[in-house]
């Protein structure tokens, strides 16, 4: 187990000095600062900090993250087992047992040296190739907890009653990538969403300020929307996370479908990966949690020695074409598997690395 201290970082928000650890989620209405990690098996860890500070994400040192290297990286399910399981979902759909749901796989890897391996230390590098807005680092070994995420996707953000989710859906190289597909896709999952919130939401409060905005990401694009409403009285952290979680963009719709056919097809658990991510204050009544996506995580308890594993996917609906939808899980993960497996990038031009479309 790595010695390294216990630190939560979000942006340019570092906590430290960990006071209490918890998996009840009613700690999240108490007092303090919190850092949230809630797998998508729903295992919870909720981390209290007595110090939170502004300080900016530190340059990458170099040699201070050894990553594995890019030949070591292996797939729960290779491109034949991916595609057949596309195929599968496209016959669910065929038969109206569901509308979409989302087909993932985790890559794992070796670490050459875990005793040192530091996940902050790749946040440093994920920050300088791939920003994100909402980048973050959760660092509890004790705990079983060491994620390094550039996630792009909010899924919950709160700020007294007033409460809003940021859906991905659609994926290109270019906006001229995005198909018809990939639009309808999108406008499934805010309605999955709009179903979510509107179970802890006041009636009628829940709107949809933004739909299907083309957004720019490091070597991509996305299809983002806005879901916003107003708690319920008498709801809380618990009543929410309960009521939306997992979040809609990474199962599918209906939910409870898409749920049963992810556990048929997928043959390792996602852990972070399309979890929740993120921090509250419980003090003022604030948080913002991400979706686990663009995640690594270290895995110490790996049957063949410690792990780094990174999980992707994509959206299958009936339109889905099985090589193109493994072609999209290539890229959400090639640029950032060559950032974890190389050397720290040395100027800030290497914010502008190509896409390498190796997984």
């Amino acid at each position: 187990m790595s010695d390294l201290a216990p630190l939560a970082r979000f942006g340019d928000l570092v906590a430290t000095d960990l006071r209490d650890v918890t998996s009840d989620l009613a700690a999240l209405d108490s007092s303090g600062f919190w850092a949230v990690v809630v797998d998508f098996e729903c295992r919870l860890v909720c981390a209290r900090f007595g110090d939170v500070r502004l300080e900016p994400v530190p340059d990458p040192v170099p040699g201070a993250w050894r990553g594995p290297t890019a030949a070591d990286w292996t797939s729960s399910l290779d491109r034949t087992a991916y595609t057949a399981g596309v195929r599968r979902i496209r016959e669910h759909i065929a038969a109206g047992e569901v509308y979409q749901a989302n087909l993932c796989r985790v890559l794992s890897a070796p670490l050459p040296d875990p005793e040192t391996a530091d996940v902050d230390a790749l946040t440093a590098l994920l920050a300088r190739g791939n920003p994100a807005p909402y980048a973050g680092t959760v660092r509890l070994p004790a705990h079983g907890v060491e994620v390094a995420t550039a996630s792009p996707e909010l899924f919950l953000r709160r700020d007294g009653r007033t409460v809003e989710s940021g859906p991905i859906k659609g994926t290109g190289r270019t906006a001229g990538d995005l198909l018809e597909k990939d639009h309808a896709e999108n406008v499934m999952i805010v309605d999955l969403v709009r179903n979510d919130l509107g179970r802890v939401c006041a009636t009628g409060s829940v709107t949809v300020p933004a739909l299907c905005t083309v957004e720019q990401h490091p070597g991509l694009v996305h299809l983002v929307s806005t879901v916003r409403g107003e708690l319920a009285e008498g709801t809380g952290w618990p009543e929410l996370l309960t009521g939306t979680f997992p979040p809609g963009s990474v199962t599918g719709a209906p939910k409870s479908s898409a749920l049963r056919i992810i556990e048929a097809l997928e043959t390792t658990p996602r852990g972070p990966y399309c979890g929740g991510i993120g921090w509250v204050d419980a003090d003022r009544g604030t948080g913002e949690l991400a979706v686990g996506i663009r995640t690594f995580w270290v895995d110490r308890r790996a049957p063949a020695g410690p792990v780094l594993r990174f999980g992707t996917g994509a959206g299958i609906t009936w339109g889905s074409e099985p090589e193109r939808e493994w072609r999209e899980t290539e890229l959400k993960a090639s640029r950032l598997l060559a950032l974890a497996s190389g050397p720290p990038p040395r100027t800030p031009s290497h914010d502008a690395l190509p896409v390498a479309h190796r997984v």
